[in-house]
């Protein structure tokens, strides 16, 4: 089973693992949050990836998701293992997630698709406003 591990800017990563605990009515297995706070040794953040990715690869690999390109969090992720065990992804959203947690019982490559996929599909516009042209 493909472990999921979610590196965000705190409290992120903690209130998407209760999100989905809400909707699967259990925390999902091999599933793991870092949330990174303001000032963190970036040293000491590495650390904590690369042991949280050690004890959620069972050998299928991980997928780490984090919030923001280019953030302390996703800098962090860059060299947590080969890219055939760990995958990263930035812009985690919930509907990415359930998705991911959903097909993680697939490849990584697979695991990773249906994620962005599932992050693609769920942002959408639900109101029902009329847009009138400007003529």
């Amino acid at each position: 089973m493909i472990g999921i591990l979610l590196m965000t800017h705190a409290p992120l990563g903690s209130a998407f693992m209760q999100a989905a605990k809400h909707v699967f009515r259990s925390m999902p297995e091999r599933f793991e949050a870092i949330d990174v706070i303001a000032d963190q040794n970036i040293d000491e953040v590495n650390l904590l990836a690369r042991a949280a990715v050690k004890r959620l690869n069972d050998g299928s690999g991980v997928l780490v998701m984090t919030d923001v390109m280019g953030g302390t969090p996703s800098n962090c992720c860059r060299h947590l293992g080969e890219p055939s065990e760990v995958a990263v992804i930035a812009g985690i959203s919930l509907p990415m997630l359930l998705r991911a947690i959903t097909y993680r019982q697939d490849t990584l490559d697979v695991v990773v698709e249906m994620a962005l996929a599932g992050g693609q599909s769920g942002a959408m516009r639900v109101d029902n406003r009329v847009r009138l042209s400007p003529h």
